[in-house]
């Protein structure tokens, strides 16, 4: 089909039908991208009888390329209109993984509330039940090829978010026995690919509702959804709306509420834990890890109410002090949260929980929280639980913790604490959730774009010690001691034959998770000084203090049969490298993209932009002609490969 290049200026006429999507192959992404717009059509229709409304504006394919993830196409414009960040991959495939295996927990429970009901009849059990609702007749097709599809035209803040009223009457009759499928709501769309990768990949989806608050985002989204056919068409629908209005209008109407801002979501969490229905599931990232990692402790505190240390466990506590603020959240809605999954990865946190309201289950709130005590001279670190329970026959009485669980000096070097927190001191993953996630993910491998980086972080995780919080550094304990460092190995024998639990960590590759005291492990350290001695030291250090004291136990190197995890054991990959250079977050949408962002981008995508904007003769001040002599400048100087690296390479190839 002849392309017809629709200009800035050109006002098209509305298609009267769209024609079908043929599947492409990457050389040909720009025909079959002109193949859809080819017979002057618009992206995003107005309605003929409407007037005034937003309209999507016409676009020109030159601008676009395709970008393929998963099942899920897009088109994304070069001048970074709308973000998309290629990094979240591992983002999106987690949250497929789990956003899977919440489907078939949630079919098991309400079969065995089912068959409970049958059994007991209606009585109250005492724990959270998700109500059977009636099944909807929303579109549920299985064919995953693109087709005809259309979807509605205009952007416009009164848009309805809840299911049609065709949808609503067919729902009438049905009896409650049924269980409706998931509706998902995707606060923060953007390009909408997230969005579009659930409706095509995750099997029993219903209704996927996507927002964004910019005109552009949600002109993209619905770009987008169109391309990617019937499928998408029918279950995904875009929305002009402010995330937080739209949730505080649409209180538990969602099964599964996605939250995925850029930088932080604490505005957002209000909101977002009163749209979630009983027994539904809530995803949340957070970026801003400078923020939650103890940069600025201050600014922490005033988003999340948590003061972060800066430890070597710093993005653990960043996860708990993330949940620790939606518990506050869904706490003041007489609601509260179960996580069953909580990652880091790459630059940002990401937890899965579940949402329920239980005025009594609620009152457990302070059990789950805790102060974190840091020793500044060495690695020791304590937790003293918020509050406590007392329990006389059958009554329960919630009282304040014993404090305080430290004295002004450390016990071990005689240096002060510093104090963080309120963290999230209850387990952070459901192991049953993390096996069957992983089970689930190994069986469609070939279905997750970032299978071996996801797999590796599930089953690291699934060898963590769950009720355990934070972890110790081997490293860091002998810095303190200035010592040479006993192999891992070694190490966990010690504290296994001591008659302890340890484990790894999924957040550092050297973090050791144990329910050992610090007195236990500064003994196994002293232990192994005396059989590897080190030089004398000032005896002011947080070290010589510890050396100075005789260990009360006698640690046994012997090596331990659960030294290694299962997954060393079988040489299972736990901790993968970067896929790539320049792997990280991007450049906000929006912003100009200039050769200070190479660090981000790469000089491949600058060049590039730079190369499109040439070919495309725009003049230079679109972008400014200092960005695109700073472009050109940087090409020029990247062709060249520095002479001392050139001779690095040529001295290390001549060895071979």
């Amino acid at each position: 089909m002849a392309s017809k290049k629709i200009g800035n200026r050109t006002r098209l006429n509305p298609p009267s039908v769209l024609p079908p999507f043929r599947r492409h192959s990457r050389r040909n992404k720009v025909s079959s991208a002109e193949d859809m717009a080819g017979s002057d059509e618009k992206i995003g229709d107005e309605e003929k009888n409407h007037t005034g409304a937003p309209v999507v504006a016409p676009f020109d394919l030159n601008d676009f390329t395709v970008i393929k993830e998963g099942e899920a196409e897009i088109l994304m414009h070069v001048k970074n209109e709308v973000f998309y960040n290629k990094t979240q991959v591992n983002n999106r495939d987690m949250s497929i993984a789990v956003l899977r295996t919440f489907i078939s927990k949630r079919k098991e429970e309400h079969e065995e509330m089912l068959s409970r009901k049958k059994k007991t009849g209606p009585k109250d059990s005492g724990e959270p039940i998700v109500e059977p609702e009636a099944l909807t007749d929303t579109v549920m097709h299985d064919e995953k090829s693109n087709g005809e599809c259309e979807v509605s035209q205009e952007i416009s803040r009164d848009e309805p978010g809840s299911i049609s009223e065709d949808q609503a009457a067919k729902q009438e009759g049905k009896g409650k026995g049924e269980l409706k499928p998931p509706r998902v709501l995707e606060a923060l769309s953007a390009s909408g690919l997230r969005a579009i990768r659930y409706a095509r990949e995750v099997d029993g989806i219903g209704q996927v509702v996507a927002l964004d608050n910019d005109k552009v985002s949600v002109e993209s989204c619905r770009r987008n959804i169109k391309f990617n056919g019937s499928v998408a068409c029918s279950k995904v629908e875009s929305n002009l709306a402010d995330a937080r209005v739209y949730m505080l209008t649409h209180p538990k109407e969602f099964d599964v509420v996605d939250l995925d801002p850029y930088g932080s979501p604490s505005v957002f969490l209000d909101s977002a834990v009163q749209s979630v229905v009983d027994g539904g599931i809530l995803m949340c990232t957070a970026t801003d890890m400078a923020v939650l990692c103890g940069g600025n402790g201050e600014v922490c505190y005033s988003k999340y109410g948590s003061y972060p240390l800066r430890g070597k466990y710093c993005h653990e506590m960043a996860l708990r002090i993330l949940l620790a603020c939606i518990e506050s959240h869904a706490n003041r809605y007489k609601r509260y949260i179960v996580p069953v999954l909580s990652v880091q990865m790459d630059f940002y946190v990401r937890v899965f929980v579940r949402i329920y309201t239980s005025a009594s289950a609620m009152k457990n709130t302070p059990l789950k929280l805790s102060y974190v005590y840091q020793c500044t001279g060495c690695d020791s670190f304590h937790l003293q639980p918020i509050g406590r329970t007392v329990s006389k026959n059958t009554s329960v009485r919630y009282l304040p913790g014993f404090g305080p669980v430290v004295a002004q000096e450390c016990s071990d070097c005689g240096k002060k604490y510093n104090m963080g927190g309120p963290i999230w001191s209850a387990p952070i993953h459901d192991l049953e959730w993390v096996t069957s996630i992983l089970a689930d993910v190994k069986s469609m491998k070939d279905r997750y774009p970032a299978f071996g980086r996801i797999s590796a972080v599930l089953t690291t995780i699934s060898e963590e010690l769950p009720d355990v919080p934070l972890f110790l550094s081997l490293h860091n304990l002998c810095a303190t001691l200035k010592c040479t460092s006993p192999s891992v190995v070694i190490f966990r024998s010690a504290v296994i034959n001591a008659g302890y639990r340890i484990s790894g960590s999924h957040v550092n590759p050297l973090g050791l998770k144990t329910d050992a005291p610090m007195h236990v492990i500064w003994d196994i350290m002293r232990c192994w000084v005396k059989n590897h001695p080190v030089k004398a030291q000032p005896p002011d250090q947080a070290g010589s203090v510890i050396l100075a004291k005789e260990p009360d136990l006698q640690a046994n190197f012997a090596r331990a049969v659960a030294s290694l995890s299962k997954a060393q054991a079988k040489k299972v990959a736990r901790f993968l490298p970067n896929p790539e250079r320049y792997w990280g977050p991007k450049v906000r949408a929006g912003r100009q993209i200039t050769s200070k962002h190479v660090s981000l981008l790469g000089a491949e995508a600058i060049n590039g932009m730079h190369n499109h904007d040439q070919n495309a003769e725009e003049p230079p001040s679109l972008l400014g002609a200092e960005a695109t002599n700073g472009m050109h400048n940087h090409h020029d100087e990247s062709e060249e490969e520095p002479s001392s690296k050139r001779k690095k390479t040529e001295e290390s190839t001549s060895n071979l």
